[in-house]
């Protein structure tokens, strides 16, 4: 929800310091979670929903290691071959680029404490919904 536009400049500055939770760099341009945004989020008792790819995660979860992970998967490669073909927005070479990335993220699931298959969105969103509510009770 909440996204700030900094620098390539600040943004490394701030990576030398070791200012950033997890981050990336795709396609030239990079994207990152602040730990200090983090750190005062979680002081102030807050709960805080990151939507990051395996990457990430195995980064978030060096430090903070108590977090809550939970894999969004698709049913089957092929249920995702048809969404993202339905979509309409990617090229054919763009959706095989897609699909290795989602194979290899799909096979590193067992890095997280819950996984949710995504076949019924109304399904997966109680089970996510549930998930949450359970995590907070603990």
């Amino acid at each position: 929800m909440d996204y700030f536009f900094i620098s390539r400049e600040d943004f490394r500055a701030r990576l030398e310091k070791g200012g950033w939770a997890e981050w990336a760099e795709v396609y030239g341009n990079y994207y990152g979670t602040s730990a200090a945004f983090l750190d005062r989020a979680l002081a102030a008792g807050e709960d805080v929903l990151l939507d990051i790819d395996v990457q990430g995660t195995r980064q978030i979860l060096r430090m903070y290691p108590d977090c809550v992970t939970i894999f969004i998967m698709p049913p089957s490669l092929e249920a995702l071959r048809e969404r993202l073909e339905k979509r309409g927005t990617d090229s054919p070479e763009v959706i095989e680029k897609r699909l290795v990335s989602a194979r290899e993220e799909m096979a590193q699931k067992d890095l997280y404490r819950h996984v949710v298959v995504n076949d019924s969105l109304p399904e997966a969103l109680a089970e996510l919904t549930r998930l949450v509510a359970a995590e907070a009770h603990r």
